[in-house]
């Protein structure tokens, strides 16, 4: 089964081929980062209008590296949620176009689903392999989401932010650092050769819950930095390189530890027989050793060409979903608060 899949829900449009739920026959992304760093951040009227631009000719660049053509296609798949309205609107209005134009049955994919099935694309025997339930995390600029993943297309959140998303936290705490957009990689980047030489920052919790909270802690970094004047008036002011250096590793060694300490804690409590970790975060190198060192039970991380948005996830989603029958009408529409 060949799947075409599609994904436009925040500032990469992006498309891929998939057979199978495994074999990736083409995975194309048009990036915008290098258009949004220039403004610290993802504007989404931007995005909205490189999505329109990129979409046709990132289709076609997919279909043909697949080496198909459209009729060799058993159906279409395109994120509907959750994401930025306008952003998912160009991708799924676009979609129902290309299915009606080619004939082909159409779904909607929920990002977070494509996110835990990235993983299937580098092992699509991990049903098999350990059962289920699996814990997820999902962590991303938008996201910090546990799952229990019970089986195949059956979840339960367990945990989500209560305020920053893991990814929104890098991001502002690179500005505070006087870092690049994104902040994750700035952050790691500048990380691996610090030497712990700063006071910890807190590493916040939610009380009886499994779910995070990170405001605090980029609240508590604004402070540090504000004490030792090299942050004033929300503008980093020439901090050292030492001091960019020690703070990066410290700000995402916390963020690390929340992370770790509530997926583990989840494992526990649903008894779970592994854990799926997906999402942009998931790149982050310091989260995949901790994860596996401190983990008791398998875990499983895609490749980190695979944990950014892409087009294959949710043809790997979508391939489960159609081979139980599941199809979608035309009345489909883009739900940017759509939940798992």
């Amino acid at each position: 089964m060949n799947i075409l899949g599609i994904e436009t829900s925040c500032d990469d449009t992006a498309a891929a081929v998939i057979c199978d739920g495994k074999i990736i026959k083409s995975n194309v992304v048009a990036s915008q980062k290098e258009m949004h760093k220039k403004y610290g951040g993802i504007i989404p009227e931007v995005s909205s209008r490189e999505h329109f631009l990129n979409f046709l000719p990132v289709i076609e660049e997919a279909v043909t590296q697949a080496g198909i053509t459209y009729r060799d296609l058993d159906g279409i798949a395109v994120t509907n949620g959750p994401g930025l309205a306008g952003a998912l609107l160009v991708g799924v209005n676009s979609a129902k176009g290309l299915a009606m134009a080619w004939d082909k049955p159409l779904i909607g994919i929920n990002h977070l689903e494509g996110h835990i099935y990235s993983a299937w694309l580098e092992n699509d025997e991990l049903g098999k392999a350990y059962g289920f339930p699996m814990i997820c995390l999902i962590a991303s600029g938008g996201h910090t989401d546990l799952v229990v993943m019970k089986d195949h297309l059956e979840y339960e959140t367990i945990g989500r932010t209560v305020d920053d998303a893991a990814g929104e936290a890098f991001d502002k705490a690179a500005r505070i650092l006087g870092l690049g957009f994104p902040g994750g990689p700035e952050i790691q980047k500048m990380s691996e050769n610090a030497s712990g030489l700063v006071p910890k920052l807190p590493r916040p919790t939610v009380k009886n819950s499994l779910s995070f909270s990170f405001s605090g802690l980029k609240s508590a970094l604004a402070r540090r930095a504000e004490s030792e004047g090299f942050y004033s008036n929300g503008i980093p002011s020439n901090p050292t390189d030492i001091q960019v250096r020690e703070y990066s590793a410290e700000f995402q060694e916390a963020v690390v530890d929340c992370l770790v300490k509530n997926t583990l804690a989840a494992v526990e409590e649903f008894n779970a027989v592994a854990i799926v970790l997906g999402g942009g975060v998931a790149a982050n190198s310091r989260l995949r050793i901790r994860m596996n060192s401190d983990s008791t039970v398998p875990v499983i991380i895609p490749a980190p060409r695979l944990c950014t948005d892409n087009g294959a996830m949710i043809g790997a989603a979508a391939y489960y979903r159609f081979r139980d029958g599941y199809s979608q009408e035309w009345d489909m529409d883009a739900i940017p608060n759509l939940k798992l």
